[in-house]
């Protein structure tokens, strides 16, 4: 298995990977996702522009909205900013969410035409290697989104790590990653306790290594792209 790193902010004329892609969220579109999947979610539908997420949540069903623009404030009218801990309270049970953020989603987008596509964070991080494993994946490539110029994106570099080292069956001690996702530069926001749309118990639950036992595979469903839990 062959291991490549694109950083979603450098990107210029660089080759689309066509294998299997992981793009990675840590703080937080990711966590996110894979909160609303364990509370019962039946699908999260990652969608880029602000317009066509309200369009589609208006035409599912008791669907819920979450969103956030860059840097982390919410986007006004949505159900929820892109906040785990509020999700682990919410009622999505049986509900399908619709997702609008500025890292995460837009790698999805770009990203789409892998033969295998995974959204991961560190809360699924080892379910994500052995959802990889088990598509005899023969080139990985991970997708970096949390990079900015004002941000290293080290907590997203932390997951990718982390499952590059399950993935080649070398020893992984998670406690190290998940104590780089708060040291990371984003990761201090949440301590500092100054922004008050980045509170701390998000960083507590994206930095909780390996707390969910499921993979977060991407399928192309009715001109949309679909976020299911799977093993």
């Amino acid at each position: 298995m062959r291991f490549s790193r694109l950083y979603l902010n450098r990107l210029l004329d660089s080759p689309t990977p066509h294998d299997t892609i992981v793009v990675i969220d840590v703080l937080r579109s990711f966590t996110s996702a894979a909160v609303a999947l364990a509370r019962g979610a039946r699908a999260i539908y990652p969608v880029e522009s602000i317009s066509e997420a309200v369009t589609l949540h208006d035409r599912l069903p008791n669907a819920l909205s979450v969103g956030a623009f860059g840097g982390g404030d919410p986007i006004p009218g949505f159900d929820f900013g892109n906040t785990p801990s509020a999700l682990l309270q919410a009622d999505v049970a049986g509900r399908d969410v619709v997702m609008s953020t500025a890292a995460g989603v837009r790698g999805l987008q770009r990203f789409s035409q892998g033969r295998q596509l995974f959204a991961a964070s560190l809360v699924c991080a080892r379910a994500t290697a052995r959802a990889i494993r088990a598509t005899v994946a023969e080139d990985v490539c991970f997708i970096i989104t949390g990079e900015w110029v004002d941000r290293d994106g080290d907590e997203d570099v932390a997951c990718a790590d982390y499952l590059e080292a399950l993935l080649s069956g070398r020893p992984a001690d998670s406690g190290i990653y998940a104590q780089r996702v708060r040291d990371s530069d984003f990761g201090r926001r949440f301590i500092a306790g100054t922004w008050p749309n980045l509170p701390v118990a998000d960083l507590d639950l994206a930095a909780d290594t390996d707390r969910y036992d499921f993979a977060m595979p991407v399928y192309h469903e009715n001109g949309h792209l679909v976020i299911r839990a799977g093993r």
